[in-house]
C-alpha cells in the first residue's frame, strides 16, 4: 500500500507538489498529468531518492522520509529516462544489483535468464549499455527494477522506446503482478494505454490532484467520452487546442 498525504515539495519559489493526498492498495494507479504538472516529482519523492518539503508518504507503513533505504528495499522503480551504468554490460549490471538486493545466485541467474528471454535481449548480455540503443536500455532498466520482485512499483513513463512486443508482455506482467497484491502507479502520457490498464487514474494539474477515480466514474464526472476529452478539460487544455488548431488552419 502507498499513502500520500498532504504532500508538498518547493524548490525555491516555486511550487512543484501542493497538497496531494491518495492512496494505493493492490491496483494499478494511473498518474496523468500534463509536462511539469509534478508527476516525476512525486515518483522520486515516493522511491526515497527526493526528500518532501512537508506531509507524509508512507509505502507499506514505511514513512518514506524516516526511513528512505529500507523502502528502496521493496520498491521497483524505473524513471522516465534510463539512469544506467554505461560501462557495464547488461550481465555486469544484473549481477551487481542481486549483490545489491542480497539475491542468491541460483535464484538470480533464473530470474535472469527468465526476464532477459522474456525482453529478449539475450543478443546484448556482454555488450557495453553505453553503445545500446534507448528501447534496449529500457529492456534493460526494467529488467533491474524487477529483480528483486518488489512488492511495489513505480513506473514513470516505463513504457516509453519499447517495441510492441516487449510492451505487451511488460503489462501482462503488470496484470500477474496485481493479482500477487502489489501495488503499482503508472505515470503515463499515452492516455489509451491509462485507459486499458489501469483500475484508478489520478489526474494531477500544477502540482494537485484534480481528479480521481476509474475511467467511467471520471468520463461521467467530466460529461465526456474519451478519457482525452476529460484530460483535457481537466487541465484546462481543451479550449487552448481548439485555438491552436484554429490558427494552424489560417
Amino acid at each position: 500500500m502507498i499513502e500520500v498525504k498532504e504532500l508538498y515539495k518547493a524548490y525555491g519559489d516555486k511550487i512543484a507538489i501542493n497538497g496531494l493526498s491518495f492512496t494505493v492498495s493492490d491496483e494499478i494507479y494511473g498518474l496523468l498529468g500534463p509536462n511539469g504538472s509534478g508527476k516525476t516529482t512525486l515518483m522520486r519523492i515516493l522511491a526515497g531518492i527526493t526528500k518532501p518539503t512537508r506531509g507524509k508518504v508512507l509505502v507499506e507503513g514505511i514513512d518514506v522520509a524516516e526511513n528512505p533505504l529500507k523502502v528502496k528495499e521493496i520498491v521497483g522503480y524505473i524513471p522516465e529516462t534510463p539512469v544506467l551504468y554505461e560501462s557495464l554490460t547488461p550481465g555486469e549490471l544484473f549481477d551487481f544489483v542481486g549483490k545489491i538486493r542480497k539475491i542468491p545466485g541460483e535464484e538470480l541467474e533464473e530470474r535472469v535468464n527468465r526476464l532477459v528471454k522474456a525482453f529478449g535481449i539475450e543478443n546484448y548480455m556482454d555488450q557495453f549499455i553505453g553503445t545500446l540503443s534507448f528501447g534496449t536500455k529500457q529492456k534493460v532498466s526494467v529488467i533491474s527494477a524487477l529483480l528483486h520482485n518488489p512488492r511495489v512499483l513505480l513506473l514513470d513513463e516505463s513504457m516509453n522506446g519499447l517495441d510492441a512486443k516487449s510492451a505487451r508482455i511488460f503489462r501482462e506482467l503488470l496484470f500477474e503482478f496485481k493479482k500477487e497484491g502489489k501495488s503499482i502507479i503508472f505515470s503515463t502520457h499515452i492516455l489509451p494505454l491509462a485507459e486499458m490498464i489501469c483500475d484508478r487514474i489520478g489526474v494531477i494539474y500544477r502540482g494537485k490532484l484534480v481528479a480521481e477515480g476509474s475511467v467511467e466514474e471520471l468520463k461521467e464526472r467530466a460529461h465526456e467520452e474519451s478519457l482525452e476529452e476529460v484530460f483535457l478539460k481537466l487541465t484546462e487544455s481543451k479550449e487552448e487546442v481548439f485555438e491552436i488548431i484554429q490558427a494552424l488552419k489560417l
